[in-house]
């Protein structure tokens, strides 16, 4: 019989609770129930893991749960995972996000997904205290040529301090040796650097940022009021849509020197995200000419690279500052913004600002 593992603390309901946010498509949910199945069977405790999505299509957020407790309990439990002891975050771009690091306490630990420091993810999750860890989980899989979820595993087993590493390993090992036995050591390489690289960081209270009271959220529309019909608030290409999120991790980089303005890029872009201007081409005749790409409507789906006939876009690493520093995005003219109700969103500065309507670049 397997000795019972020691949670270090739970909640009131003896459950020791993890929540893991990503996007379809990077392996959050497998990620879960090998830890669960781990922890269960390699370290005698009682345990549950499940996941909530929607579309079930690769780019749609969705969160995966795992509910730990002693031998002696039972988990008769389903529901969401609302205050987690240790949250994991796939993918950076989620922190942008509402609700991804809802529900966090001074005793919850936070991995994620990012090339940052653990000091500069405490600014950007706003966190008054608490443990951050980081481990570059992307740039470990590009190199050993596996997914990004056996690294996070490796940095969530570190990071929880009473996971057994080698029951992981052997967990990990077992799901995969039977249909994709090569990808077994790849596989268990990027578990062992996400365990080692991971880079962990406590945070004293500073009076830096303020705990925000939790609070369940519930929509304003359910099926007792639902109107009839509906309205889509924001559809498709437009400036209250932000599809960042949705990409794992690579970009296509624009290359306006490479271009020939043939416009194939755009035919296959399926969310409109190539912006274009009046201008001249390369005999100075009249013709539109591409600018840039408007990330916030880009998913990563790579199709203009692929199309493009003269390597004018690249696949690139996403990382913050590339984006910043290249993307092309239209606010548009100061009556239609207003028209939209949206002169209370100061994206760019203040309104007075030189610029602040123009194209940002």
């Amino acid at each position: 019989m397997v000795e019972s593992a020691k949670l270090p603390y739970t909640n009131e309901l003896g459950f020791y609770e993890m929540r893991f946010e990503s996007i379809g498509g990077l392996g959050a949910n497998l990620a879960g129930q090998i830890l669960a199945e781990a922890m269960v069977l390699g370290q005698g405790l009682n345990g549950a893991s499940f996941s909530s999505y929607g579309s079930e299509k690769k780019g749609s957020p969705i969160k995966s749960f795992v509910r730990l407790c002693a031998a002696d309990r039972e988990v008769r439990t389903s529901s969401p995972v609302e205050r987690p002891h240790l949250l994991a975050i796939f993918h950076e771009a989620l922190t942008g996000l509402d609700g991804t690091t809802e529900g966090l306490t001074s005793e919850s630990t936070v991995v994620v997904n990012t090339t940052r420091t653990p000091a500069e993810m405490r600014d950007i999750l706003q966190l008054p205290s608490g443990r951050i860890g980081v481990v570059d989980a992307l740039g470990i899989a590009v190199q050993e040529k596996t997914r990004l979820n056996t690294a996070m595993l490796g940095a969530i087993t570190q990071a929880a301090g009473f996971i057994d590493r080698e029951v992981v390993r052997k967990t990990i090992a077992d799901a995969l040796s039977q249909r994709y036995p090569s990808l077994v050591e790849p596989n268990l390489r990027t578990f062992d650097r996400g365990y080692h690289e991971l880079v962990l960081e406590d945070f004293a209270p500073d009076g830096k940022y303020d705990w925000i009271p939790f609070t369940r959220f519930v929509p304003a529309l359910g099926y007792a009021n639902v109107p009839l019909g509906g309205t889509i608030i924001n559809p498709g290409n437009t400036i209250l849509k932000d599809l960042s999120p949705s990409r794992q991790g690579f970009v296509p980089l624009f290359h306006r020197d490479e271009c020939i303005d043939c416009g194939k890029c755009e035919m296959t872009c399926p969310d409109y995200c190539f912006v274009w201007e009046e201008g001249v081409d390369k005999r100075g005749r009249p013709a539109m000419v591409l600018q840039g790409i408007d990330y916030q409507h880009c998913k990563g789906c790579l199709k203009c690279v692929e199309i493009c006939p003269v390597e004018a876009l690249t696949m690139e690493r996403e990382e913050p500052e590339l984006v910043r520093r290249t993307s092309i995005e239209l606010v548009g003219p100061p009556e239609a913004l207003v028209a939209m109700e949206r002169s209370k969103f100061h994206l760019y500065g203040e309104p007075e600002s030189p610029g602040y309507w123009d194209k940002i670049s």
